[in-house]
């Protein structure tokens, strides 16, 4: 406590200070506080700073993982099946290259996401489109779920192979516009026709098959699928 004295009538007496002095107090404390102030500021942008770059970080976009698998079988009459796929693990997505005898390459895209199958024969102005069940679903699962991101290649066992035969209607009356589906199959499909098919029993005598590809899969099993319109 600060005592202050003042002459008055030749005594002394106490009087209250007003000197300042309280006030040079709280200024010499000013700078201590807008110290702290500010480095607390400071500590607070850096922290928000590195939180937003940690967050960006983990956001960023992975590369696409993506695969080649080549799968060789010979065929019934020895020739080799010239076949190749691209797996996208990503977006879950099979595309099969199949390479005809006459050196003709037809596309078939499985689309697990959508749980659709696309067909793009090459000598056609067409695109078929399938709805996947189970057996397409696990004919492609070893694939999707392949571990290793290069190409890998199988060679099938021509004794071991199990060949089977898929026929779909094509419901020319179901066309759909192309620019209606999703990606990939509208860049797939585009400037192309899209029909609905559905799978049947057989053509029939009375009914000449459109044309078949033949889907060859590492669980030691080909599909032949056979297209032909449907009645109307």
């Amino acid at each position: 406590m600060v005592r202050c004295w003042k002459h008055s009538d030749n005594r002394l007496e106490e009087a209250q200070c007003t000197d300042g002095g309280s006030a040079a107090s709280s200024q010499s404390r000013f700078p201590h506080k807008a110290f702290w102030v500010s480095l607390s500021a400071s500590l607070l942008l850096v922290i928000v700073a590195l939180g937003l770059t940690g967050h960006l970080g983990l956001w960023q976009p992975h590369p696409q993982s993506s695969q080649m698998v080549r799968i060789i079988v010979p065929e019934q009459t020895g020739v080799l099946i010239n076949q190749s796929a691209v797996v996208d693990q990503q977006n879950d997505l099979v595309t099969f290259s199949v390479t005809s005898p006459a050196n003709q390459t037809s596309t078939v895209l499985f689309d697990i996401k959508h749980g659709l199958i696309c067909y793009k024969p090459v000598d056609r102005d067409r695109c078929f489109l399938q709805k996947m069940d189970k057996s397409d679903y696990d004919n492609v699962h070893s694939l999707l779920h392949e571990s290793a991101h290069k190409q890998i290649q199988f060679q099938l066992s021509g004794n071991e192979t199990q060949r089977q035969t898929e026929f779909l209607g094509v419901l020319a009356a179901s066309q759909v516009d192309a620019s209606t589906l999703e990606e990939p199959l509208q860049t797939l499909c585009q400037d192309r026709s899209v029909h609905w098919t559905r799978r049947a029993e057989g053509p029939g005598k009375q009914r000449l098959v459109y044309f078949c590809i033949d889907i060859c899969f590492p669980s030691n099993i080909c599909v032949s699928v056979c297209f032909y319109y449907l009645p109307e």
